[in-house]
């Protein structure tokens, strides 16, 4: 996903002198070509987050179009009152950019860990929350970011996520996509965990379950015609993220359920409310959370009583 970011990102900046990427001090070897093509237009602005994202802030006042890059943590936690304070209150055309969203930087340990980010930059006033599930879902996002005003977020996997959808696409911040139609039940996924959600659909089919999949790539605002959709065509909705239980798009989904009064069944799939005593692979701490392939449809299945 990273990689698509700055090809597409570099694309467009060529034709907008108004675009300007601001990195602290990370993205060697992928920022390389942004930087020697557009010199005027990046400032590596080394490991101090905070300052950083006031030089974005005062860019954005002058005019620019402003992308800050850094991985998740030191971005949206260590930033958290300059980006309300400088960027949301006023506003501002400003794109956070995390990278290594979920358990990406496992091996680092619970400091690196990007389980509690959605939920944080959720609740600020004027902040857009985008997760896009493959590359593709990426280039069209950072299209859609530079047409819009105000600021957003923008939550990346790390690197190597397959590409899911069939050709490239056009699509709305606000709005999910379908990706599969069925109707015993639907589930909802953002960011890396869409790749998952298809292959459950998958192997659901194979016991005649026939599930939809929603790619709800924007968490704020969320789509709620999508998730009222839904809940009217199947009897249960099972939303999946990697990312904290608490004020992801499990509550996002659960909290349009309560506003709408829709009397659905919802399978929350995140990880748990607490920090990971341990450090592994991606996929090693994604299995201690529950979030494989074979724990989401055992858990299914106990849900609705289904094969799986």
């Amino acid at each position: 996903m990273r990689t698509t970011f700055v090809k597409t990102l570099l694309a467009i900046a060529k034709r907008d002198p108004r675009i300007m990427l601001l990195t602290g001090d990370l993205g060697f070897t992928v920022f390389e070509e942004f930087r020697d093509t557009l010199g005027r237009q990046y400032l590596n602005a080394g490991v101090a987050e905070q300052n950083m994202v006031g030089v974005a802030a005062g860019l954005a006042l002058s005019g620019r179009r402003v992308f800050v890059y850094s991985i998740v943590p030191f971005v949206t936690f260590r930033c958290f009152e300059h980006i309300r304070n400088d960027v949301c209150y006023h506003n501002l055309p400003v794109c956070i950019v995390g990278v290594g969203g979920g358990y990406s930087y496992g091996h680092m340990g619970s400091t690196h860990h990007a389980l509690e980010d959605i939920a944080v930059m959720r609740s600020l006033p004027n902040m857009k929350v985008l997760c896009p599930g493959d590359p593709l879902e990426t280039e069209a996002l950072v299209h859609a970011i530079v047409e819009q005003d105000g600021p957003c977020y923008l939550r990346l996997g790390k690197a190597g996520e397959p590409t899911l959808h069939m050709e490239p696409l056009s699509l709305t911040i606000g709005r999910a996509i379908e990706m599969r139609s069925g109707q015993d039940l639907t589930l909802i996924a953002s960011g890396t965990m869409l790749e998952r959600a298809l292959e459950i659909a998958d192997r659901l089919q194979g016991g005649f379950v026939r599930a939809s999949v929603l790619s709800m790539h924007t968490v704020k605002p969320l789509d709620v015609e999508a998730v009222r959709k839904a809940a009217a065509a199947t009897p249960l909705l099972v939303t999946l993220e990697e990312h904290s239980r608490i004020g992801g798009l499990g509550s996002a989904v659960a909290e349009a359920l309560s506003l709408e009064g829709l009397a659905v069944r919802h399978l929350l799939c995140a990880a748990p409310d607490g920090f990971a005593t341990y450090a592994g692979s991606q996929e090693y701490l994604r299995a201690c959370a529950g979030l494989t392939v074979p724990s989401i449809c055992k858990r299914i299945e106990e849900v609705c009583r289904v094969p799986a």
